[in-house]
């Protein structure tokens, strides 16, 4: 399956074919545009020169910052993003033997499994793993037993709340209707 989260061929394939680039892609997804955060990857390896965890958790962190400044910006935050890239990066080595894809394939793991491995990565809180698993259960074939109740509303087919369900240029803007609904309805409820 090819994945489908940004407008440019070379970043999805890059996400498809690369675990690390579509964790670190998710990690980047926060106060930028999804599309931007995703593509991410695909600048630090043009930058970088790959989308390696040893290479990446080893760098020089000035080097890395700079790799995320350069213009245009791998984020708002470059500073801050590198930072947590080469954190998660080296926390891959320590834990993974650097292969971001063993957080969902070793040992055979079910949802829950999954999901408080992706919760112990630095920078994925809960919202995060969860919307990360529906994205591997819905669209990379995990099929680990409980993914979608682990997953919680992010695993229910056809939700359209996340990065997990998008799978072309009409899905991402029904994703991004349903989140402008969901924050007009919180802004209400706090209003009341």
């Amino acid at each position: 399956m090819s994945l489908h989260l940004t407008d440019d061929s070379a970043a999805d394939e890059l996400l498809t074919e690369n675990p690390l680039a579509l964790l670190i892609g998710m990690l980047l997804d926060q106060q930028i545009a999804m599309e931007v955060a995703f593509a991410g990857p695909l600048k630090i390896q043009e930058r970088f020169g790959s989308v390696d965890a040893r290479a990446i958790a080893s760098a020089d962190p000035e080097d890395l910052l700079a790799v995320f400044k350069e213009s245009p910006a791998i984020h708002r935050f470059p500073g801050s993003m590198a930072a947590r890239v080469q954190t998660l990066c080296q926390t891959l080595v320590d834990e993974w033997g650097g292969d971001a894809s063993a957080i969902w394939t070793s040992g055979d793991p079910d949802g829950k499994t999954v999901l408080t491995r992706l919760r112990a990565l630095p920078g994925f809180g809960e919202q995060k793993a969860k919307i990360f698993l529906a994205l591997l259960g819905k669209q990379l074939g995990f099929d680990g037993d409980g993914w979608e109740q682990a997953a919680g509303a992010y695993g229910e087919p056809d939700s359209y709340r996340s990065v997990a369900d998008i799978t072309s240029p009409e899905s991402l803007q029904r994703v991004r209707e349903t989140k402008r609904a969901a924050k007009a309805a919180a802004k209400a409820e706090r209003s009341s």
